[in-house]
């Protein structure tokens, strides 16, 4: 890949927006994203998205839960470029990088990919407009667990990838102790932060950006199958419907 994921990381370390103790830290334990990204390669068969790693924490709040907080680890987002073609982008937080184990940072980056496909197939079918609202962050975190494929499908030749995804997203990401490591060492020490209101996390894509998708035919095959997996599993489930 030409494109640098780390290009933001750089650039704040060079304005001095987090220090060089922070920089050398997201730095060495980049390798753990790059592992990562081609073991969801491998098992998915598919080539990851674009990423990029935030020199920051994204914080999301709730106007319910006053007193609450939610933290994004990893977002996947449609990027309308000013070619009017739209791009599928994961986005990494350092907080993730810095403080992660390898088995979260990997069930994050698979978990994503997953959302990266759902996107995909959602737009290519031409089914999104803009996104549902959440109105807490329970109701985040649930939605988010709700609609993606399966991972058993997705990623059937490495269980282990699997068992760490299931295990991280039960009913939406909790790690505490990443989070808490998030909290004093990045959000307790003034480290750059990004508040996000959870009502506002809505995707409006023009119509004519979702045209410009440029989506490889091996991408529209895979989604196929992963769905009819997901299709079949839900009718022979007797709790269903």
């Amino acid at each position: 890949m030409s494109f640098d994921p780390l290009y933001k990381v750089h650039n704040a370390a060079g304005a001095g927006q987090i220090p060089d103790k922070a920089y050398k830290l997201l730095a060495e334990r980049f390798p753990l994203v790059m592992e990562g990204i081609k073991r969801v390669e491998d098992a998915s068969g598919l080539k990851y998205p674009y990423y990029y790693v935030e020199p920051a924490m994204i914080v999301s709040t709730s106007a319910v839960e006053f007193s609450q907080f939610g933290i994004f680890f990893a977002r996947t987002i449609p990027v309308v470029g000013e070619d009017n073609h739209l791009r599928v982008v994961v986005q990494l937080t350092a907080p993730l990088v810095a403080y992660g184990l390898k088995g979260t940072i990997h069930a994050i980056l698979a978990h994503e990919f997953m959302h990266y496909l759902e996107l995909v197939s959602r737009i290519v079918k031409m089914r999104i407009v803009s996104d549902e609202l959440s109105g807490t962050l329970f109701e985040g975190r649930y939605a988010d667990s709700g609609r993606l494929l399966e991972e058993r499908a997705v990623f059937k030749s490495d269980p282990t990838l699997i068992k760490h995804i299931t295990t991280r997203f039960p009913e939406g990401f909790r790690d505490l102790k990443l989070e808490d490591k998030a909290i004093k060492l990045w959000m307790d020490k003034g480290l750059p932060m990004t508040r996000v209101p959870i009502d506002a996390n809505v995707i409006k894509i023009p119509i004519e950006a979702m045209a410009s998708l440029q989506v490889e035919q091996a991408v529209k095959d895979k989604i196929s199958e992963y769905e009819s997996v997901k299709l079949r599993k839900r009718k022979n489930d007797p709790g269903y419907g």
